[in-house]
């Protein structure tokens, strides 16, 4: 819902502290004011919060809100607002408020500054009348810098957050408003578009917050200062809370987790200065890691360590399970990277870059239905159309948006408008809303591309002319297969909305692609014409994937597949899902056993990994495609898919390999499904119940 301008104008405006400065980065306002409940407490006070970029509400002292807000913007020029019932904490009589802001004042991969550290809050009820103006309070607090050293590198948009105890302000949540600050200041705007671009509501949940939980620590000594160290449960999205004593004050604690560095980028960290006594304070600026280390300088004492945990509000509804711990562990690890991968995008990264690329999405679309609960699919809902909104007047589409990045990936754009992407998120969610949306944008895109006189996809360098991590990747063909499954996509999306000459012309595209395609077989394997390196393996899988690949083919291509193995997880995915539909279910488990084994058995790393190894090749330990195996477990070896949009029909067709036995149970849009696998003797079978309302096609194994 886009905010009513011309009706919130009459009441409430964007304010700010005097002193705030546009240019600022890392600043930090804190807001008061008081209303006056008259009458009964209404059962609901729905109030509208916006401002760049974060926010937390207190009311009474109690905390409603802890960190409000999404980062900018739907669109460019444009942002995000908040809907939230502050009933539950009001009471008659006078209540006090009291907001403070995190203005970032930067841009990054997944947020563009507004340059206007400004609020705004509206709430209007039959007893309530609560509007941001300047008879509010507001205050640039001194207290919150930023970290001396180590920046996070220029991808993020968040500062290192320092907080000087000495200039705390007691007690301001709850103090007397008469003793707060000075007048906030109107914003100078025509209108409330004029100051954070256009604003539209949050469509996805507020963060769930899992409480605080106490840690327990180790000291490692050092001459003048002491490290403690202390293990989260796992990989987790985290603030931290110390409670400390210093006789003098003054002293510089820095916080890190073990994913402050990772290799060569610096991340999220932050610094705490002491004041004489005894204090608790909490970063406001998530971290996450397996562990926390405080760097503690002789003379402080360390009373007490917590967390608050945060994060995106779905539940891990899927569970899996199966004879092979191998592969019980390789879920659990999948599941906790997701989980971590998702805030206000689905990203990549939650230490080095939080970005939503979408090749990375699109993989994680796969997983997340047979994962997560239904909220996810909001998280997928707002993607796409950031994606689409973002789409340049050319029809050039691009990713990490929102952000300062800009530049077209042809692979990755390919993938999120086609069979993977878009067409995905339909299939799972029966969402015609959105695909009626992003169609026209899809077809805007498609028509760059063109093919050649050998009936192959025109290639295009885009900004970033990637295909895959590691070597011998056969660009110029993976885009020409990339382009068949969009094409695919695009005529499923014409045909949903009756445009069936649309799709028509789509298909014949696809056709004359796929022809294309089979022209690069060699004999033994598919190479692009103008290709010169190591045959690629991921070339071999997508070529099966799209449909170019004959079943007389398939032997030659799996005996290349034993052989070449270039593939990063990323491709991996798509590898695994070739060798089900040649038939080679056995070694696609076998390859993945093989190339999972160091991520897997880690005892250390709870979440999976951007490369095969840890260390030593640049990549991140936490990294959500890793998981791309598990769709093709439960879509392929399993066989559990929706055949009808939104899963109201499901066909459960599995092509059993490497399991006696598996069984998988989750939440699907249409109700709960549980389907189990197992061999007795030379035979095998499946049962499987699902909710009312879904309808089963069960295909037994041979």
């Amino acid at each position: 819902m886009i905010l009513n301008v011309l009706t919130a104008l009459l009441m409430a405006c964007f304010i700010t502290a005097p002193e705030a400065e546009p240019s600022a980065e890392n600043q930090w306002i804190a807001y008061r004011a008081d209303v006056k409940v008259s009458g009964k407490v209404p059962e609901e006070a729905p109030c509208t919060i916006a401002c760049d970029s974060k926010y937390w509400l207190w009311i009474n002292g109690e905390l409603a809100v802890f960190e409000g807000g999404l980062k900018r913007g739907p669109k460019p020029d444009a942002a995000y607002y908040d809907v939230v019932d502050i009933a539950p904490y009001l009471h008659r009589g006078r209540n006090k408020v009291a907001v403070l802001q995190w203005y970032f004042g930067k841009t990054g991969f997944s947020h563009v500054s507004s340059g206007a550290p400004a609020l705004y809050f509206s709430s209007e009820t039959e007893s309530v009348d609560l509007f941001s103006s300047t008879d509010w309070k507001a205050a640039v607090y001194e207290a919150y810098g930023t970290r001396d050293g180590a920046k996070p590198n220029w991808r993020l948009p968040e500062s290192n957050i320092c907080f000087d105890q000495r200039l705390a302000m007691k007690n301001w949540q709850t103090a007397p408003l008469k003793s707060f600050g000075k007048a906030a200041k109107e914003w100078d705007a025509e209108d409330l578009n004029d100051v954070l671009g256009e604003l539209r509501e949050r469509p996805i949940p507020m963060w769930k917050n899992h409480g605080i939980k106490s840690l327990k620590w180790t000291v490692r000594k050092g001459e003048e200062v002491d490290t403690l160290v202390a293990n989260f449960p796992y990989d987790l999205q985290m603030t931290p809370i110390i409670k400390v004593r210093d006789r003098r004050g003054g002293n510089t604690i820095t916080i890190e987790t073990n994913h402050s560095r990772m290799e060569w980028a610096e991340n999220i960290s932050a610094q705490y200065i002491t004041a004489k006594g005894c204090y608790t304070y909490e970063s406001l600026g998530w971290m996450n890691g397996e562990q926390l280390y405080l760097f503690v300088p002789h003379g402080v004492k360390v009373l007490k360590l917590s967390y608050r945990e945060t994060g995106y509000d779905a539940e891990a509804t899927g569970k899996f399970s199966c004879n092979d711990p191998f592969f019980e562990r390789f879920w659990a690890k999948a599941q906790r990277t997701m989980y971590v991968n998702m805030r206000d995008t689905f990203y990549d990264c939650p230490d080095r870059e939080r970005s939503q690329w979408w090749g990375d999405i699109v993989v994680l679309m796969g997983q997340s239905f047979y994962m997560y609960s239904g909220e996810v699919q909001k998280l997928l809902w707002k993607g796409i159309h950031e994606l689409c909104e973002w789409q340049k007047p050319d029809g050039v589409l691009h990713s990490p948006i929102p952000g300062n990045y800009g530049k077209e990936l042809p692979c990755q754009m390919l993938a999120a408008v086609g069979k993977y992407g878009f067409w995905t998120y339909y299939m799972n969610t029966g969402d015609k809303q959105t695909i009626e949306f992003a169609y026209p944008y899809v077809k805007k895109y498609l028509d760059l591309w063109h093919l050649d006189s050998r009936s192959l996809a025109i290639f295009r360098p885009g900004g970033w002319n990637w295909g895959d991590w590691g070597t011998d990747v056969d660009k110029c063909l993976l885009q020409s297969c990339w382009l068949s499954l969009a094409y695919e996509g695009a005529a499923n999306m014409a045909q949903v909305l009756g445009l069936d000459d649309e799709a028509a012309g789509y298909l014949e595209l696809k056709a004359r692609l796929n022809k294309g395609i089979a022209s690069c077989w060699n004999g033994s394997a598919y190479r692009h014409p103008d290709y010169t390196d190591d045959t690629d393996d991921r070339a071999q899988a997508m070529a099966v994937l799209c449909g170019a690949a004959p079943e007389q083919n398939y032997a030659a291509i799996t005996a290349t597949l034993h052989e070449k193995q270039y593939a990063s997880p990323y491709m991996e995915k798509y590898v695994m899902e070739a060798l089900f539909a040649m038939g080679e279910g056995e070694y696609a488990m076998q390859r993945i056993r093989s190339k999972y084994e160091e991520m897997i058995s880690d005892p250390f790393f709870s979440t999976l990994w951007e490369g095969w190894h840890k260390v030593g090749e640049g990549f991140g330990t936490n990294h959500a495609w890793g998981g791309g195996a598990l769709t093709v477990i439960t879509s392929k070896l399993m066989g559990i898919e929706p055949v009808e949009p939104g899963w109201t029909k499901v066909r459960i067709a599995p092509k059993p390999a490497w399991f006696t036995n598996c069984s998988l149970c989750f939440d699907t849009p249409a109700g709960h499904l549980d389907c189990v696998l197992a061999k007795a003797g030379d035979k095998w079978q499946v049962t499987a119940t699902a909710a009312e309302g879904i309808e089963l096609e069960i295909i037994q194994p041979e």
